[in-house]
C-alpha cells in the first residue's frame, strides 16, 4: 500500500528521476529525507556574501545540518588538563613540601601533576589519561605517553572528541562567522600535534576529505593546507576525489601565490609519506 514512507522514497527517485516514477504523488507529505544540495547552496551563497555582501544567510550549514550548533561552552575549555578530585589531598601535599610524589603500583599519579620526563619515567605504569582527551593535545608529555602505549582506546576517545569538534566549530560552514581565529588556533594546535607524533589523525583526515569540497580556498587557508601534509598515505584511486579533485578545482582557479602553497603542502605530503615508507621497510628489516 501506499505508506508514508514509500511516497517519500518515491518523491525522492521522482526528483532525480521522474521518467522512472510514473504514478501520482500527493503533493504535500512528511518529509523524510534532507536536501542534498543542502551544503552546495550554502556554500555558494557564503561566497557570494562575501564577495557581494547582499546575501541574508545566516545559518549554519555542516554537511546536511540545517541548525547551527549552540555555544554554551567556552572556546578551548577542553584543551586544559582538568584537576582529578580523587588525587587532591596528594596534589596539595606536594606542592607544600615541593617534591614528586611516588604513588604505589596500584594508584595512579594525576596527570595534572606531571611536569617533566624524568616524572613521566618514573611513574609511567601508572599514568591514567585525562577525562578531557582535547588537553593530551598541547601536553608533550602525555603525547610522549601516547606514542609509547598505543593503546587503541586512547586513540578512539581522541578520534571521537576531535571529529565533533572539528564538525561543529568548521569555520567555512558558518557566513559571518565570529569564531574563525579560534578555530583557525585549534587547528594550529592540532598540526602541532600530528608534528611532535609524526603520524596525521584520522578524525583530522575525515575532516578534510568532508570539508574540501566546500572549501573557498581562503578561510585558515594555512593551517588547512598543512594539515593536508600529513594525511595517512593510501591509494591513488581513493584520495584522488577527495583530495586532489577539490584542490585542482581552486589551483586552476586561484593566484600564483595559492598554487604556489598547495605544490608546498604537497610536497610536504609526500615527505611525509616517504619518511613513513622508510620507517617501516627499516622495521622489517631489521625483524
Amino acid at each position: 500500500g501506499m505508506q508514508s514512507h514509500l511516497q517519500a522514497l518515491l518523491s525522492l527517485y521522482k526528483l532525480f528521476c521522474p521518467e522512472q516514477v510514473t504514478i501520482t504523488l500527493p503533493g504535500k507529505m512528511k518529509t523524510y529525507f534532507k536536501n542534498s544540495e543542502g551544503p552546495w547552496k550554502a556554500a555558494i551563497a557564503a561566497v557570494r556574501q562575501r564577495n557581494q555582501g547582499t546575501s541574508p544567510l545566516s545559518q549554519a550549514v555542516f554537511l546536511g545540518t540545517s541548525q547551527p550548533q549552540s555555544r554554551k561552552r567556552k572556546w578551548n575549555a577542553q584543551l586544559v588538563i582538568p584537576a582529578s578530585s580523587a588525587n587532591t589531598n596528594h596534589l596539595e601535599e606536594d606542592r607544600e613540601k615541593n617534591r614528586v610524589y611516588l604513588y604505589s603500583t596500584n594508584e595512579s599519579f594525576p596527570v595534572e601533576q606531571l611536569q617533566t620526563f624524568p616524572q613521566l619515567l618514573q611513574n609511567i605504569h601508572c599514568l591514567e589519561f585525562p577525562s578531557q582527551m582535547g588537553s593530551v593535545l598541547t601536553n608533550p608529555l602525555l603525547l610522549h605517553y601516547m606514542n609509547c602505549v598505543k593503546d587503541e582506546s586512547i586513540y578512539l576517545r581522541l578520534y571521537y572528541w576531535m571529529g565533533q569538534m572539528l564538525q561543529e566549530e568548521c569555520a567555512w560552514c558558518v557566513v559571518d562567522n565570529p569564531y574563525e581565529e579560534e578555530f583557525k588556533s585549534f587547528l594550529g594546535t592540532v598540526y602541532k600535534a600530528e608534528c611532535f607524533l609524526q603520524e596525521g589523525f584520522s578524525a583530522c583526515e575525515e575532516f578534510l576529505y568532508k570539508t574540501l569540497p566546500l572549501w573557498d580556498g581562503f578561510c585558515c587557508r594555512s593551517e588547512i593546507l598543512r594539515l593536508v601534509g600529513w594525511i595517512p598515505l593510501s591509494s591513488y584511486s581513493d584520495i584522488k576525489p577527495y583530495l586532489y579533485d577539490p584542490l585542482a578545482q581552486l589551483f586552476f582557479t586561484s593566484s600564483i601565490y595559492f598554487k604556489c602553497s598547495v605544490l608546498e603542502s604537497l610536497k610536504e605530503l609526500l615527505q611525509n609519506w616517504l619518511n613513513c615508507n622508510v620507517i617501516q621497510v627499516d622495521s622489517e628489516f631489521s625483524s
